[in-house]
């Protein structure tokens, strides 16, 4: 049952359900949508208007651009990982007397998975570098978040896989 329902003299359009989005900035930055202000509270200018309606596009880049610097650590992780698994089950099933198309097919194998990891994970990271420089003109953000860290770490074990499948073997 609704208020208008109750009272009769009360118009239908003139009943406001209440909802999360009806305080706030939110409400403010989308009044347009629902017609006019809350009722006696000042209206905010368009510039205002403008500003947060930037200011909430670049907080959805920023958490867009760490989705996708994560999605590249999540593939540079699992390159890194299966081809440094593959080279130790390859390396050990040749030193145990069992069949290999080549010797260094072992070798080979784990310097192409973990060096496209790391690549990736390397291009991943500057790819986020640059997409933080440009949102850096819309809003403060700073260059040291978790996302970026994770990446950097992954970079240099990414890195250090790599050369230790290289010098144990070459």
């Amino acid at each position: 049952m609704s208020e208008a329902d109750v009272n009769p003299d009360k118009p239908a359009e003139a009943v406001m359900v209440a909802s999360p989005m009806s305080k706030g900035p939110l409400r403010r930055a989308f009044s347009g949508w629902w017609g006019p202000g809350p009722a006696g509270g000042p209206q905010a200018s368009s510039n205002e208007l403008a500003e947060e309606r930037t200011d909430m596009a670049a907080t959805r880049s920023l958490m867009a651009a760490d989705r996708t610097l994560m999605a590249w650590v999540r593939t540079a992780l699992s390159m890194d990982s299966f081809g440094f698994t593959i080279y130790k089950v390859l390396h050990a099933l040749g030193e145990a007397g069992g069949s290999l198309p080549r010797a260094h097919t072992p070798r080979n194998v784990g310097l192409f998975l973990t060096g496209l990891g790391t690549l990736s994970m390397v291009l991943g990271t500057v790819e986020y570098a640059q997409a933080l420089r440009d949102l850096h003109t819309l809003k403060d953000i700073s260059l040291m978040r978790p996302a970026f860290i994770v990446a950097i770490l992954m970079s240099v074990l990414g890195l250090y896989l790599f050369f230790s499948i290289f010098v144990k073997v070459a």
